[in-house]
């Protein structure tokens, strides 16, 4: 069935004024303006993250709901498509956030604009308990992985959505600042769009 809800969920420090974001949304816009489109502001507890994306999708049709998630959003992606079994994918998906995510316990930024927050040490233990241990239906996923991410290791990406559907992009960034290249094969496996 042809999807009439899409869940965007940005990365760490980042926000619904993302690159990414805003491409997804203007896509949209001009292609599928019927579509109900919801870019959240995540707040910095993951429990609170999960908890906000859990009662603003309650109301939506799982059948015909999608989820994309960039980075930590990939992992919170991965979470929410685990509960609620539908379809997501995923760009440079963070794997092990409880691990990488600890040296930026503290006061930090955010990358679009002065705000500033604090990553405290409870959010590691929330990110660990929510982990899911394996993925019930790998098919779900349709997951880009850059090879030139910066700051996710795209092997441990592969590992974790093993038999999911896998775009390997050489090079590249975190940021996956080509993305305009992966947004039609994005949208044919979302069942947006016609195959590329």
């Amino acid at each position: 069935m042809t999807p009439t809800h899409l869940l965007y969920l940005h990365g760490f420090r980042s926000s619904p004024q993302s690159a990414k974001a805003r491409r997804m949304a203007a896509w949209i816009e001009e292609h599928e303006p019927r579509l109900t489109w919801w870019c959240p502001q995540l707040p910095p507890s993951p429990r609170e993250a999960i908890e906000l994306l859990t009662q603003g999708v309650s109301q939506w049709p799982i059948g015909r709901t999608v989820i994309v998630g960039s980075s930590l959003g990939g992992f919170y992606a991965t979470v929410m498509a685990e509960r609620l079994r539908c379809k997501a994918g995923l760009l440079n998906p963070a794997v092990d956030p409880a691990r990488d995510l600890k040296r930026h316990i503290g006061e930090t930024t955010a990358w679009h604009s002065e705000e500033r927050f604090f990553f405290l040490p409870a959010y590691v233990d929330q990110l660990r308990d929510m982990t899911p241990a394996r993925l019930a239906q790998p098919s779900r996923y349709f997951a880009v992985i850059a090879t030139g991410d910066e700051l996710l290791d795209w092997r441990e990406m592969s590992g974790r959505y093993r038999g999911a559907h896998l775009r390997i992009v050489e090079g590249s960034d975190h940021a996956l600042s080509d993305f305009d290249t992966h947004l039609p094969h994005l949208l044919h496996f979302l069942g947006l769009a016609r195959a590329p």
